[in-house]
């Protein structure tokens, strides 16, 4: 199955993301991640979903989104055109013996440690999924305690935007 990313601009009311996210639900369509925000105009927000299937169900799920009356745009990203970051903060175990091991790690991956304590440590990272991943799977041994992850942003690259015509 791809992962597709589906930008979508909705007008910034209350009730629009409830009502975006039970139509995936209705649909029987999966979330993986989905991240909103206001835009560069307070009157829109940008809803960034994720989701894996094929392509008759990317369409499909356009489709609905475009017939919303909330929803002013919706483009599905090329991921040779779109830039995308993540965002993961991460609650590691530690002690002396292990902290230097940590710290190269995060070093490596251009994480930021954004607390230190006796007993843990919490890591900032933001890039592509596939660097979070490595990085979790790099931590897992040390311990997790704790992680939260936003889902997926992105932007297309160069000067088109995704605005309301």
């Amino acid at each position: 199955m791809e992962q597709f990313v589906i930008s979508i601009l909705v007008a910034n009311r209350a009730g629009v993301l409830t009502r975006v996210s039970s139509m995936f639900t209705r649909r029987g369509f999966n979330i993986d991640t989905l991240t909103v925000g206001e835009t560069e105009s307070p009157e829109f927000s940008r809803i960034t979903v994720t989701h894996r299937g094929d392509k008759a169900i990317c369409d499909q799920i356009v489709k609905q989104l475009e017939k919303m009356y909330d929803v002013k745009k919706v483009q599905v990203m090329q991921r040779d055109t779109m830039a995308a970051r993540e965002l993961l903060l991460i609650k590691v175990k530690h002690n002396p013996e292990q902290r230097q091991d940590i710290m190269s790690v995060t070093d490596v991956f251009r994480a930021k440690i954004i607390d230190f304590s006796q007993e843990a440590l919490v890591i900032e990272i933001q890039g592509a999924s596939s660097k979070i991943n490595a990085f979790i799977e790099l931590l897992k041994p040390y311990g997790i305690l704790e992680m939260c992850r936003t889902g997926l942003v992105a932007l297309e690259r160069g000067g088109n935007c995704l605005k309301d015509e």
